[in-house]
């Protein structure tokens, strides 16, 4: 008997003793997007792995029409969070065709290098093959479609002008399209990208496109903010070699008055989490504090909680 009492006592600490209990809980909302992008899949992911990682952060996704919606959200303060495509998120913070957006850089998530997927058994080899084909460019409210004119203004193309372009209220509707021949190619990007992996293991297989060197050229003399990305061999079913191209880096943006402690405990939690976030989702293996300092535009944009959080790592001065 003394030893099972013993046992219930120990028990007893265990249950009602931990570290949690008696923390104060904070709610942080984070904008995602449409069913069947990558951002909710991503969104989903960090929230779950970041309540086992600190149980004080109560970390909610909210899906939305994806970056677009995100941004005014998050200005209104109807967001804690917002993930956004890299494009968008540096017209909003640079003020492009607007006021500068007084919103703050909290994480990068990942690369996104652009590229089209086509059947393999299509014709398409080469962005011009696509001129005057049926392309999804993805939901109206996502970034990507910000995305994919940039890319292609620079190439002297028009997205509507020179292709019978689609824009979807759900990005989840897109890769039927593709496989069932209703479209030549859908636009996305990053890995891992759920649009591309239906493709891919679709009964016909997928090809990818990208750019060619001297496209990358022309894109970048005109949008410098453009980097050169690639895509690796063997990322995706079909992807027989790497695919080169360009890209921005989705972020993970806060609403005007998040809290600096807030900011530097998300910070904190999600640089100890990634691990666990990289098990759940690879391309959660870029979410790392050094890429979100080289990631964001300019350091000022960082949140002064994170830049706190980034000094003690030794990544800042």
């Amino acid at each position: 008997m003394p030893s099972l009492r013993a046992a219930l006592l120990i028990f007893g600490y265990v249950i009602v003793s931990p570290a949690s209990i008696g923390a104060e809980v904070s709610t942080l909302v984070i904008g995602t997007a449409t069913p069947g992008g990558g951002f909710t899949v991503y969104g989903e992911a960090l929230a779950e792995t970041l309540r086992e990682t600190d149980p004080t952060l109560d970390v909610r996704p909210r899906p939305t029409a994806g970056s677009k919606e995100n941004i005014p959200l998050l200005e209104s303060g109807q967001l804690d969070l917002g993930l956004v495509e890299g494009t968008a998120a540096y017209e909003a913070l640079t003020g492009i065709g607007r006021s500068p957006a007084p919103l703050s850089v909290v994480a990068a998530m990942y690369p996104s290098p652009g590229m089209f997927a086509v059947r393999a058994d299509s014709p398409y080899r080469i962005v011009a093959d696509l001129k005057g084909q049926r392309v999804v460019f993805g939901a109206a409210g996502s970034g990507f479609v910000l995305f994919a004119r940039y890319v292609l203004d620079g190439l002297g193309l028009d997205m509507h002008k020179d292709f019978d372009a689609v824009l979807l209220e759900k990005v989840k509707d897109a890769p039927p399209m593709v496989l069932s021949g209703k479209a030549a190619a859908l636009w996305g990007g990053g890995i891992g990208w759920p649009g591309f992996e239906a493709i891919a293991h679709g009964p016909k297989g997928a090809r990818f496109i990208g750019l060619e060197p001297d496209d990358i050229s022309r894109i970048q003399r005109k949008y410098p903010f453009l980097k050169t990305m690639s895509v690796a061999e063997g990322t995706y079913p079909g992807l027989d070699r790497a695919i080169a191209t360009v890209g921005s880096w989705g972020l993970i943006l806060a609403r005007p008055d998040l809290p600096d402690d807030l900011a530097y405990r998300f910070a904190r939690a999600l640089h100890r989490a990634q691990p666990a976030l990289e098990q759940r989702l690879a391309q959660a293996r870029e979410t790392t504090p050094a890429n979100t300092l080289t990631a964001s535009p300019r350091t000022e944009f960082l949140h002064a909680g994170v830049a706190r959080y980034l000094r003690e790592t030794g990544l800042m001065q």
